[in-house]
């Protein structure tokens, strides 16, 4: 296998990319000038300074090396008595990115697709456990931030059964996201007002 047809698998493997699609990258690289390629390369190394945060578990990338946490995480400006459990980086960025919470976050990594057999495999349940025991005392709500389909209700269904022992003990509520999301919204392409909404009718 050549250099082009290795790099078209690569790109293959991306999620939502065909080989059609990836040939077309691949090929598309090929027309720039050396200059894109190098731009490129020195982008895909610097990701392997990029970190996981040792409370939210999102990616992040450390400034001067030192902190193990992420700018949400050390900011004094979150309201960290409300903690919102997301599926993927990209729902707690696209909810950052539109402005409507200031609380704090946990990212499970994934998610429980329906007759999932070995759910903990799929999302970071010991992590999501020992954050709980951290923040006790501090915490009073939990918001189950989920894609509006099939897959994110099991597993909004999944974490609140792990959770409930260690939320009713500490009178912690548990909410969903409300009324202006729709069935088979994903957070990720959601519109600002449309979040909000969610976020003001949780229940």
């Amino acid at each position: 296998m050549n250099s082009i047809d290795k790099l078209i698998e690569i790109f293959s493997h991306f999620p939502g990319i065909g080989p059609r699609q990836a040939r077309r990258f691949v090929y598309y690289l090929l027309t720039r000038s050396n200059g894109t390629i190098d731009d490129l390369i020195k982008k895909i190394t610097e990701l392997k300074e990029v970190s996981v945060c040792a409370d939210c578990r999102k990616f992040y990338e450390k400034k001067n090396g030192k902190s193990h946490l992420c700018d949400i995480c050390s900011s004094q400006s979150r309201e960290r008595d409300t903690l919102m459990i997301v599926q993927r980086d990209m729902d707690l960025e696209t909810i950052e990115k539109n402005g409507v919470f200031n609380g704090i976050y946990f990212c499970l990594g994934g998610s429980v697709p329906i007759l999932e057999k070995e759910p903990e495999k799929r999302i970071r349940v010991s992590e999501l456990k020992s954050f709980l025991e951290k923040k006790f005392g501090e915490l009073k709500e939990i918001i189950l931030g989920v894609n509006f389909n099939p897959e994110g209700e099991n597993t909004a269904d999944y974490v609140k059964k792990i959770i409930e022992p260690i939320t009713a003990k500490n009178k912690i509520k548990i909410s969903m996201l409300g009324k202006g999301l729709s069935t088979g919204t994903e957070l990720e392409y959601t519109d600002p007002d449309t979040l909000k909404n969610a976020l003001k009718n949780r229940s």
